[in-house]
């Protein structure tokens, strides 16, 4: 039985180095292009084959659309409706990040630190630049609060401090550990199943059940993911 934990390796694909440092073309690369080609096709089609009767493509883009649109709604008010382009891009890459790992041989870069971890902290400073844009100077109050004794400061600076910059964490490492978990049991049993030689129709069934359940949550994370962004922007546009 192979190494589970073998999926996760990133092997360069084109191997780019300048001036020390290693910017080769990966697996982990590869596959955040092909999210990034699927999601613009698949809303090509959408645009290229627009009736008047709604088909199955035309409509699976406008759903998701509408539901990220009143997600951001509700969770962030109308007020951050204009800032939708990129938490709409949020849920899509991530989205399809998950589902496109679960193709045999893919690679599914939702599970590495790196990524997702890079993702949440363009997201944090996304976050950080809008409230600057509307809060001012006044944005450094978060850190902190009116009506603190200037004598704690000491003390709540640091608290306030860990607690913004915990939010990329909180974002990152419930998405990795979902996809690192689920990728697992996959390979695991799966290597069983040639090893039982006929008996192993039995884990090929569990694992084509786990499979359908690993797709729901491959979404529902990235509907969490998008949720949680939702409301760190909400704070960054309305908390005083």
């Amino acid at each position: 039985m192979s190494n589970p934990m073998e999926q996760f390796n990133i092997k360069p694909l084109i191997p780019l180095e300048v001036n020390g440092y290693n910017i080769s073309f990966t697996n982990s690369s590869l596959f955040m292009v092909l999210a990034v080609v699927s999601c613009v096709l698949l809303f090509a089609l959408c645009l290229r084959k627009r009736t008047i009767v709604p088909s199955l493509a035309q409509s699976v883009p406008e759903v998701l659309y509408e539901f990220v649109y009143n997600l951001l709604k509700e969770n962030a008010g109308p007020t951050a409706v204009r800032y939708f382009p990129f938490i709409f891009t949020l849920f899509l890459f991530v989205a399809f990040g998950n589902l496109l790992g679960l193709f045999p041989y893919a690679f599914t870069f939702t599970s590495h630190l790196a990524a997702v971890g890079g993702l949440s902290l363009l997201a944090l400073l996304y976050n950080i630049i809008i409230a600057v844009h509307h809060k001012k100077w006044g944005f450094f109050r978060t850190f902190m609060p009116k009506g603190i004794p200037s004598m704690l400061a000491p003390l709540i600076i640091p608290i306030e401090t860990i607690s913004f910059l915990s939010k990329p964490f909180s974002l990152t490492v419930r998405l990795v550990a979902n996809m690192t978990v689920g990728h697992i049991m996959l390979k695991i049993i799966a290597g069983f199943v040639f090893a039982l030689g006929l008996a192993g129709i039995i884990p090929l069934a569990f694992d084509a059940c786990i499979v359908v359940f690993e797709i729901f949550i491959a979404l529902l994370q990235a509907f969490i993911y998008t949720v949680l962004s939702c409301i760190y922007l909400s704070d960054a546009i309305h908390s005083h």
